[in-house]
């Protein structure tokens, strides 16, 4: 992967950057550079994806961050020393624990919004399904259509999500509000249509 980043203004070609239309669709909705190969390697783990979400507008602690995923606290602290070494988390201010122990929590910085990481379906699906089972059932919203849609009406719908996505995703930390995850996926259901 390499690190080049569009001009101000300008949006990727997919073609030469190996992207497919919805990643270029995004890139021209949001600045954005592909990862490198560090980074890339970084954010290929649903776990990690997982530490960057409950990070996201709290800081947490190797302790916390293990307590809330399950894992064990050496393995947690190997996946958030990965993500701190590639700057996806920062720590902050040292605190005491629980026990009076000094904690080191970290925050996600929000970098990984502005990356092209290539196909990361995997990890994105399993950290989606992970953190969607665990919410309550009468809380989940769940829903999946067919839509026929000509290839301009296709990337007509692409731009709209992207805009949405980076409107409700600017909208940080507000009095009242909560966290809620958001998947969105979109493919061509007929495998002869390309």
């Amino acid at each position: 992967m390499n690190d080049d980043t569009p001009a101000a203004g300008q949006s990727p070609n997919p073609s030469s950057t190996g992207q497919t239309p919805a990643a270029a669709s995004l890139a021209r909705a949001v600045e954005r550079r592909d990862a490198t190969e560090a980074e890339a390697k970084t954010l290929a783990s649903s776990i990690r994806i997982r530490i960057l979400r409950l990070c996201l507008d709290e800081a947490l602690s190797n302790r916390e961050i293990a307590e809330a995923t399950g894992l064990n606290p050496a393995t947690s602290l190997h996946h958030v020393r990965m993500l701190a070494d590639t700057g996806f988390l920062e720590a902050q201010e040292a605190r005491r624990g629980k026990r009076g122990s000094r904690e080191i929590p970290y925050l996600a910085t929000g970098k990984s919004w502005f990356l092209n990481t290539g196909d990361m379906t995997a990890e994105m699906l399993e950290a989606f399904t992970t953190e969607f089972t665990a919410a309550p059932y009468e809380e989940r919203t769940m829903g999946r259509m067919a839509a026929m849609l000509t290839e301009d009406e296709v990337e007509e719908f692409r731009s709209r999500i992207d805009e949405l996505f980076e409107e409700f995703r600017s909208r940080r930390k507000k009095d009242g509000a909560t966290q809620w995850g958001l998947f969105i996926a979109m493919h061509p259901s007929d495998p002869h249509a390309r």
